[in-house]
C-alpha cells in the first residue's frame, strides 16, 4: 500500500474501534448507573438504544447520498463533532425523554461516522485487488471496540461516575475522531450508468468505470440497483442474519445463566464473540481467493445456524456452551465485511454509499426490533424456541445467498 493507503485505513481503523466503543457498547455499562441516578428501569432506558439504532437506519439512505456526492472527509467530521455533542449532552440527562431524545443525536451521528461511512470511503479510495484487504485491516482493529471499551468505561465510572465518565469519553472521542476524519483524503467520483446489468451483457457493457471498481462491474445508480431482484437476495439475506445475530449478541449471557452456568462464566463465553468476530473476518477475506465471497458467506451463516440449534441440546455443559458459541461466533462479524464487498462486487464504487444506505435501512430495523421480539418470546415461550428462531435467520440468510449466486453469479 501508498503511504496515503496505509494513513487512510490507520484513521479509519482508529475511528472505527473508539466509535463503536464509545456510540454504542458503552451503552450497555452506563444503564445500571443511570437507572439508580434517574430512578427509573433498565428497560425503559434501553429504548435509548433501540431508537439509536433505528435513526441511524432511518438516516443511512441520506447519509449514503451524501457521501456519494461529496465524499467522507465533510460527511464524516460533521458527525464526528455531532457525536461529541451528543456525548455531553448525555451527561446533564435528568430524564428518560431527554436521554431519548440525545440517542435520536447518537443515531444520527453513527449514521455518518460507523461502518456505514467508513466502508464507503474505502470502497471508493481502493481498486478491487486491494479493497478487500483494507476493509479486513479496518474491521479487525474495531473488533476489539468492545473488549477495550467495555472494561475501560467501567473502570471510568467505577472512579469518576457515568456522568463523568461520558464527559471524559466524549472529549476522548472528539480530540481523536475530529482530526482524523478532517484529514481524509478526498474522493473521486465516477459516473453512473442509470440501468442495472444484465445477467449476460454486451461485453463492452462490463468495462469498469474509474478504474476501480473492477473487471465484471457496471457502475449502477441506486434506483437501477433497487429495481433489480439481486438487491433484494443481498438485503433479505443480510437482514435476516443481522437480526439473528444481534438477539445473540443481547441475550446470550441471559440464556447461559438460565442454563445454569455462574455470571462469570456467561459473560466470559459470551466476551469470545469479539474475539470470533475478528477470527471469521480473517478466514473469510483469506477464503475469497478460492471461492466467491456469496458462497462463503453463505456457508457461515449455514455454520451459525447449527451452532444456534445446538446450544439449547449441548448448552447445559461448559464445553458444549463454549462450541456452540464458538460456532456461532465465527459468523458474528463476517456480514459486516460481506455486504460492501458483495455490494461494491455487483453495482461497482459511484454509487456504493447510497446502495449501502439503501440495504442499511431494513437491516438496522432488523438489529433493532429483533432483541425485543426475542425478549418477548422468550418470556412466553423460552429460550429453546428463541434459538430455533435464531437458527431458521441464518438458514433463511443462507439459502437467500444460494439464490443470489445462483441467479447472479
Amino acid at each position: 500500500m501508498r503511504t496515503t493507503d496505509v494513513r487512510l485505513v490507520a484513521a479509519l481503523a482508529v475511528t472505527q474501534t473508539i466509535g463503536f466503543g464509545v456510540l454504542y457498547y458503552a451503552f450497555s455499562v452506563f444503564l445500571t448507573p443511570m437507572a439508580r441516578d434517574l430512578g427509573t428501569g433498565v428497560a425503559q432506558l434501553t429504548v435509548g438504544l433501540t431508537l439509536s439504532v433505528l435513526v441511524s437506519g432511518l438516516a443511512a439512505p441520506v447519509v449514503g447520498r451524501l457521501l456519494d456526492r461529496r465524499g467522507g472527509r465533510g460527511v464524516m467530521t460533521v458527525g464526528a463533532l455531532l457525536g461529541t455533542v451528543a456525548l455531553l449532552a448525555w451527561s446533564q440527562v435528568r430524564s428518560p425523554l431527554q436521554l431519548y431524545l440525545v440517542c435520536v443525536v447518537l443515531g444520527l451521528a453513527s449514521a455518518m461516522v460507523l461502518y456505514e461511512a467508513a466502508f464507503a470511503v474505502v470502497i471508493a479510495w481502493f481498486d478491487a485487488a486491494r479493497r478487500s484487504r483494507a476493509l479486513l485491516a479496518v474491521t479487525i482493529v474495531a473488533g476489539f471496540a468492545s473488549t477495550v471499551f467495555l472494561p475501560l468505561t467501567g473502570v471510568l465510572v467505577e472512579r469518576y461516575g457515568w456522568r463523568q465518565a461520558l464527559v471524559v469519553l466524549a472529549v476522548g472521542y472528539g480530540v481523536t475522531a475530529v482530526p482524523l476524519h478532517a484529514l481524509l483524503p478526498t474522493t473521486p467520483r465516477r459516473p453512473l450508468l442509470r440501468h442495472p446489468p444484465s445477467p449476460s451483457p454486451p461485453p463492452g457493457l462490463h468495462e469498469k468505470a474509474g478504474g476501480s471498481a473492477g473487471a465484471g462491474v457496471v457502475e449502477v445508480g441506486v434506483r437501477a440497483a433497487v429495481r433489480g431482484r439481486p438487491f433484494w437476495l443481498l438485503t433479505a439475506a443480510f437482514l435476516t442474519q443481522t437480526g439473528a445475530v444481534a438477539v445473540v449478541a443481547v441475550l446470550l449471557v441471559t440464556y447461559l445463566i438460565a442454563l445454569g452456568h455462574s455470571p462469570v462464566f456467561a459473560a466470559t463465553v459470551a466476551g469470545l464473540l469479539g474475539v470470533l468476530s475478528v477470527t471469521g473476518r480473517l478466514v473469510t477475506t483469506g477464503l475469497q481467493s478460492r471461492w466467491p465471497i456469496s458462497l462463503i458467506t453463505a456457508a457461515v451463516f449455514a455454520v451459525q445456524g447449527l451452532a444456534a440449534l445446538a446450544l439449547p441440546v449441548v448448552g447445559r455443559s461448559p464445553v458444549g456452551a463454549v462450541c456452540a458459541v464458538v460456532g456461532f461466533g465465527l459468523g458474528f462479524g463476517v456480514a459486516t465485511i460481506a455486504r460492501p464487498a458483495l455490494l461494491a462486487e455487483r453495482y461497482g464504487t459511484a454509487a456504493y454509499a447510497s446502495i449501502s444506505g439503501a440495504t442499511a435501512l431494513p437491516i438496522f430495523a432488523a438489529k433493532a426490533t429483533a432483541p425485543l421480539a426475542a425478549a418477548a418470546t422468550a418470556q412466553a415461550a423460552g429460550y429453546p424456541v428463541v434459538m430455533c428462531a435464531v437458527a431458521a435467520a441464518c438458514l433463511l440468510g443462507t439459502l437467500t445467498l444460494l439464490a443470489y449466486h445462483r441467479h447472479h453469479p
